[in-house]
């Protein structure tokens, strides 16, 4: 399935609008995760634990999105937003969603 950002894909007539389509994942912060990414803030670079987490939510809110799409009869989604928030106490959980529209395309 092609997800892209843009309203139109490029080549494709889009034939068939089926509605918004949404996909959300949360995420619980590890303890020791923390601890880590904490060590690499005082220290500098990159922290590669919160990294991957996103990468992995960011993964299930696409797929979600597109699942959903697809039950809609959508063979792509257009227009496709991607969010990320904290949230929970001591904003300890992340959050990604993603929304677009779902769309038949020839």
């Amino acid at each position: 399935m092609i997800s892209t950002t843009t309203p139109t894909i490029e080549g494709r007539r889009i034939t068939a609008y089926h509605g918004i389509v949404v996909g959300e994942a949360i995420l619980g912060a590890n303890v020791f995760r923390d601890m880590f990414a904490g060590i690499t803030d005082i220290l500098g670079g990159r922290s590669g634990s919160y990294e991957k987490s996103l990468r992995e939510a960011r993964a299930i809110a696409v797929g979600e999105m597109e699942a959903q799409a697809a039950e809609l009869g959508g063979n792509a989604v257009v227009g496709v937003d991607l969010d990320y928030e904290v949230v929970g106490k001591d904003s300890g959980m992340l959050m990604v969603s993603a929304s677009g529209t779902a769309v038949t395309t020839e």
